[in-house]
């Protein structure tokens, strides 16, 4: 399925070992990789296109289906189910509806999902005429997709701590790392956001420049393990996570622009869950995002995350201020496409 802005297969977990070791071999087979290319996969050696969706009937109350999201890295077998997607969730209520777990109601159907990632919970709203879920049939466009398609609505639950149990895990909104002031925040996804002018950037530099600024992506890389220390992570030399953000001034009437690295790549478009977590930071006083981000005092505002294609919506909704401070929800649209039906061979 293409959901969102990402592709890769939907499995049902069950289906798999429930020994990670076996689990993550058989993905690494199913993607083609360790190889840049994943020639012998389906993988499309891309990092938004080397991802893998495993979902399964839930016996949670009140949910009804489970999701794992893994993150196959293309040259290392490595296969990453820390981070979630919240670009390849798009696609879990639609395949949930066909593959009969969920009985379709007229009109549009509403699914809860439980993300095992970030120990959260999804609200999905699918357009399902006639009892069928309509993928294409709609005016709903998302920049870095071809051609419109029929709303899906989502909106994320307990998202503020899902990788490291806190919304700032070291306590601080904002911190001195390698003499950058950074804000590390978990919400959506555990991210580190920096102002990209302190990096003597101005936010328009494209994959080229950062594939070609080795210096620079050093010097990015190093404030991220520090982070990952300070965050509790560990060693993150090897995870995806923290995923980072570099900010910027909007420049089409957006509230803040997000160059999103994936982490050492730069995202073609900009993943659901960082601008989650870009949103909800903008909220939040005294942080990196909330400096740059043109946002008002309302406890909900729709806040618009722009990249150097496009722009990514979210619905914020928060409570409280200063130390008080919580997230209550966060909400997008975003559109799929189920694209085959079969069976792989590994």
């Amino acid at each position: 399925m293409r959901a969102g802005t990402s592709r890769g297969p939907f499995l049902d977990l069950r289906d798999l070992p429930e020994d990670v070791v076996q689990r993550n071999q058989i993905l690494l087979k199913i993607m083609g990789s360790p190889d840049q290319r994943q020639i012998d996969g389906l993988g499309g050696a891309a990092f938004v296109t080397s991802k893998v969706v495993m979902v399964q009937p839930s016996e949670r109350p009140g949910i009804d289906v489970d999701y794992l999201f893994a993150q196959v890295i293309m040259d290392k077998p490595i296969v990453d189910t820390k981070p979630t997607c919240g670009n390849m969730m798009t696609g879990v209520a639609p395949f949930a509806i066909e593959q009969g777990w969920v009985e379709a109601a007229e009109g549009e159907t509403k699914l809860m999902v439980y993300n095992f990632n970030t120990d959260s919970t999804v609200e999905m709203v699918v357009q399902t005429p006639g009892r069928v879920v309509n993928y294409t049939e709609g005016d709903f466009r998302i920049d870095g997709v071809p051609g419109k398609g029929a709303p899906i609505l989502m909106n994320f639950f307990d998202i503020a701590g899902g990788a490291t149990g806190r919304l700032f895990p070291t306590g601080e909104r904002k911190e001195r790392i390698r003499d950058i002031d950074v804000s590390i925040v978990d919400a959506g996804n555990l991210m580190i956001h920096l102002n990209a002018a302190d990096l003597g950037l101005n936010g328009t530099e494209d994959r080229a420049f950062f594939e070609r600024e080795k210096a620079l992506m050093r010097k990015i890389e190093d404030i991220r393990l520090e982070a990952g220390q300070r965050a509790g992570m560990g060693d993150v030399s090897e995870m995806v996570l923290p995923k980072v953000g570099l900010l910027s001034p909007p420049e089409r009437g957006g509230a803040v622009k997000s160059q999103y690295l994936t982490p050492r790549y730069l995202h073609p478009t900009h993943a659901v869950s960082g601008a989650v977590c870009i949103g909800v930071a903008s909220k939040a006083h005294g942080t990196v995002a909330s400096e740059i981000a043109r946002v008002n005092g309302e406890p909900t505002e729709r806040i618009t995350i722009e990249h150097l294609f496009g722009a990514v919506p979210v619905q914020i909704e928060v409570a409280g201020k200063g130390l008080d401070f919580t997230v209550v929800k966060a909400g997008t649209f975003r559109t799929a496409r189920k694209i085959m039906d079969g069976f792989v061979y590994f």
